[in-house]
C-alpha cells in the first residue's frame, strides 16, 4: 500500500496527538518535592530528580513533602521498601493536612522480621479522626522491585492502588452522616521512621539497630492535582483522576484484592465496635 506526502503527514499528526494523550507528566524530587527532616538522611540520588532515598538510623528517620498544596488530585510514585529485617519501621506515602483537626489519605508499610510480610497499612482521617484502618498482605515482595502505589482524591471517592489494581474504596458518604475530606488542602509526604512500640506484631518484634541504617527508595514520583495557592484551587482541564470511578472490573479488582490479601477491616471488627460498626460500612 502506497502513501502519498500529505497521507504520511496526516499519519503523523495523528500519531503525534495519540502521543499526547496518554503522555504522563513525571515528577522531579528536584523541584517538586523538599526533604524537610532528617539531617541528611535523605538524598535525590540522581541528576534528573528521578530516585530518592530514605534512610533510619538509632538517632533519626527521614521524610520529604510536596512544595504544594493540593485540593483532590492524583498521587502516585514507585517505591522499594526496606529489605531484610524490617521490624519497627514504617515507610510511608501520604497526604496530609496541617492542624489539630486535620484531613489524611494513608499507604503506611509496616516492616516485619525476616522471612514474614509486609503489612500495608491503610487509612482515612477526616478533622483528626481516622480509626478506618484496612490492612493488607501483599501479593508480592515489595523489597525486591519497584511498585507502584496510587493514591486518588476527588470530590465523590478516594481510590488506593497497588501497581494500577484497586485495592480501596472509600466513597463520599456524606449523605448518610460521614465525614470526607473536601475542605482542606494537603501536601503529600514521605517517611521512614521508628515505631517499634506498636509497628510489628503490636510492639511484640522491636527493631534490631544492629541492621541500621534502613533505607527505602522512592522514584517516578508524580503529582497530578488542583494546586492550592491564595485561598482558592486551581484544577488541570479536563483531568480523568477528577471524575474517576471503579467500573465493573475495578470493583472485581478490589474485591479480589480484599478477599485474597486483607488481613484487617475496621467494618468487620465487632469487638472494636461492639455498639455496631461505623455507619460508611454499612
Amino acid at each position: 500500500m502506497k502513501f502519498s506526502c500529505g497521507t504520511r503527514f496526516a499519519f503523523l499528526v495523528l500519531f503525534l496527538i495519540a502521543a499526547q494523550s496518554v503522555a504522563v507528566y513525571a515528577g522531579s524530587f528536584h523541584k517538586d518535592v523538599q526533604i524537610h527532616w532528617g539531617d541528611g538522611r535523605g538524598k535525590v540520588r540522581d541528576r534528573d530528580g528521578k530516585l530518592l532515598s530514605l534512610s533510619l538510623d538509632k538517632s533519626s528517620g527521614s521524610g520529604f513533602q510536596s512544595n504544594q498544596e493540593f485540593l483532590y488530585g492524583k498521587a502516585e510514585v514507585q517505591m522499594k521498601l526496606v529489605a531484610g529485617n524490617s521490624a519497627g519501621t514504617v515507610t510511608t506515602f501520604y497526604l496530609k493536612a496541617p492542624g489539630t483537626m486535620w484531613d489524611e489519605i494513608d499507604f503506611e508499610f509496616l516492616g516485619n522480621i525476616s522471612g514474614h510480610p509486609y503489612t500495608l497499612h491503610t487509612n482515612v482521617y477526616t478533622q483528626g479522626s481516622g480509626d478506618k484502618e484496612q490492612q493488607f498482605h501483599l501479593w508480592f515482595d515489595p523489597t525486591k522491585n519497584f511498585h507502584t502505589y496510587c493514591i486518588t482524591w476527588n470530590p465523590q471517592r478516594i481510590i488506593f492502588t497497588v501497581d494500577g489494581i484497586p485495592i480501596r474504596e472509600f466513597k463520599n458518604s456524606e449523605s448518610i452522616g460521614v465525614s470526607f475530606p473536601k475542605n482542606q488542602p494537603m501536601r503529600v509526604y514521605a517517611s521512614l521512621w521508628e515505631a517499634e512500640h506498636w509497628a510489628t506484631r503490636g510492639g511484640l518484634e522491636k527493631t534490631d539497630w544492629s541492621k541500621a541504617p534502613f533505607t527505602a527508595f522512592y522514584r517516578n514520583y508524580n503529582v497530578e492535582g488542583c494546586v492550592w495557592a491564595n485561598g482558592k484551587s486551581s484544577c488541570p482541564a479536563n483531568s480523568p483522576w477528577f471524575t474517576q470511578t471503579l467500573d465493573q472490573g475495578g470493583l472485581d479488582k478490589v474485591k479480589w484484592a480484599q478477599s485474597k490479601y486483607m488481613v484487617y477491616n475496621y467494618c468487620t471488627d465487632t469487638k472494636r465496635f461492639p455498639q455496631g460498626v461505623p455507619k460508611v460500612c454499612t
